[in-house]
């Protein structure tokens, strides 16, 4: 009698022949061509495809990744995409490339080097079948593992300047770029599988295990490689068959302070965090001073969703270095949704509260700050106990700066006229259901 294949085996079958690729992501100059170099010239046999971007008019990078191939003697195929960013947006030429290459069946692997600039969560959102009716690369290809280069030697440096990418000539940002350089740090940061920590040779080992422990703060899950002149095992970077969407949206240090998975061995390293929670509104105006005011310089990142009395919906605040952001979130079950149709998963204590679901969820990862002492600062900004007893009605009739921005025309109006990555639908939908589902637990 034949033996019946085991379920899903046709699925794993399907999987294992499409085209596996590799994304190298990091800052400009932290190592991402030499290790790209190193790869070309020790792939041991397998035949790789490149894919190489640089925004610059001159591709340099792709000319040092030639001088490699030279050494492969023309085995592999380069497909050179200059002028554009290949994680900015779903770019079309990416996907016909990949596809391309894929569809040749010439190729064992393929590389996907990124510019400096890029953010790498857009283009790894590509190897998904498809998206809003759209074909995507999931039925070619599959990511196998997404590595950020990090400069072990200037991170930090880059990280606590304050500068925005277009503040430095040689990034090549479009003036119309409003990101910072702290924000592009984390991003390339928090969604890696794989992050290789180049030029530890340059730092002690005090500072590089300081180094490390503010990526192990900002990314839990991933896997931190040390490395000199970009020399890695190859067998980290080829065939993992590490990386998993899902699982990558999780990653962020942030996300898992929320689900309450601590990271406490960082904090040898003077690396802490507190998760403050509470179901009582910000005060707007002593909101709005406290921010202004700044919130403390040892605080590297901050993440979560803000209740601010007098507003019908959430605020997602995020914070990266010197950079401060508040985006409009997702409004709120109470007052929003008949208390009926509120998610399964919805936490009993937010359905016997007086206001619900609406609270503060933030996390606030530092070095060497006074949690105790910043956690009273937060507390002296929300509402006192008479204020809370005034309610809804009063709240609404304080000046407020966060109404006058968000609330639900003026928001509905910023978010039309503000451009929205790719990524934004699909991450920012997870952040609002895991700020939903979050565990109870402390810092």
């Amino acid at each position: 009698m034949l033996e019946q294949p085991a379920a899903g085996h046709g699925e794993e079958q399907r999987k294992q022949a499409l085209l596996p690729v590799t994304v190298l992501s990091g800052f400009l100059g932290a190592g991402k061509t030499t290790l790209l170099t190193h790869m070309l010239q020790n792939q041991e046999g397998l035949r790789v495809a490149v894919i190489v971007n640089d925004m610059a008019s001159v591709n340099i990078d792709a000319l040092l990744v030639k001088s490699g191939a030279e050494i492969l003697k023309g085995k592999d195929k380069m497909v050179e995409m200059q002028n554009g960013c290949i994680c900015c947006t779903l770019r079309e030429d990416l996907i016909e490339n990949v596809k391309k290459l894929a569809v040749e069946g010439r190729f064992d692997y393929l590389l996907i080097e990124s510019t400096g600039i890029s953010e790498p969560m857009p283009v790894a959102t590509t190897f998904v079948s498809e998206y809003d009716g759209k074909s995507l690369l999931g039925s070619v290809a599959r990511l196998d593992t997404l590595v950020t280069v990090v400069d072990a030697l200037n991170f930090l440096r880059d990280y606590e300047m304050g500068q925005m990418l277009v503040d430095r000539e040689e990034l090549g940002a479009e003036e119309s770029d409003r990101r910072t350089i702290a924000q592009l740090l984390v991003d390339q940061v928090e969604c890696a599988n794989i992050i290789v920590l180049n030029k530890v040779d340059l730092l002690s080992e005090q500072r590089t295990l300081h180094v490390e422990g503010l990526l192990k703060r900002l990314n839990p899950k991933a896997r931190i490689i040390r490395s000199t002149f970009g020399k890695v095992d190859l067998k980290l970077l080829f065939n993992t068959k590490s990386f998993n969407m899902d699982e990558a949206q999780e990653m962020p240090g942030w996300y898992q302070e929320l689900q309450g998975n601590h990271v406490p061995e960082t904090e040898e390293y003077g690396i802490s965090s507190l998760v403050f929670r509470t179901q009582r509104p910000f005060h707007p105006q002593r909101l709005d001073g406290l921010i202004c005011h700044g919130l403390d310089d040892r605080i590297m990142r901050s993440k979560g969703i803000l209740w601010v009395a007098g507003l019908d919906r959430s605020l997602i605040w995020h914070q990266a270095g010197r950079t401060k952001r508040i985006e409009a979130g997702p409004y709120w079950l109470h007052g929003n949704v008949d208390l009926l149709e509120w998610p399964a998963e919805t936490p009993p204590e937010y359905r016997e509260a007086l206001y619900g679901d609406m609270r503060q969820e933030v996390v606030f990862i530092g070095r060497h700050f006074d949690k105790e002492a910043f956690e009273r600062r937060l507390e002296k900004a929300l509402v006192t106990g008479p204020e809370f007893e005034l309610g809804p009605d009063a709240w609404r009739e304080w000046p407020s700066r966060f109404r006058e921005r968000f609330s639900d025309g003026q928001a509905k109006a910023t978010l039309r006229k503000r451009r929205v990555p790719a990524k934004k639908p699909m991450v920012l939908g997870k952040i609002a259901k895991a700020l939903r589902k979050r565990k109870r637990g402390g810092a």
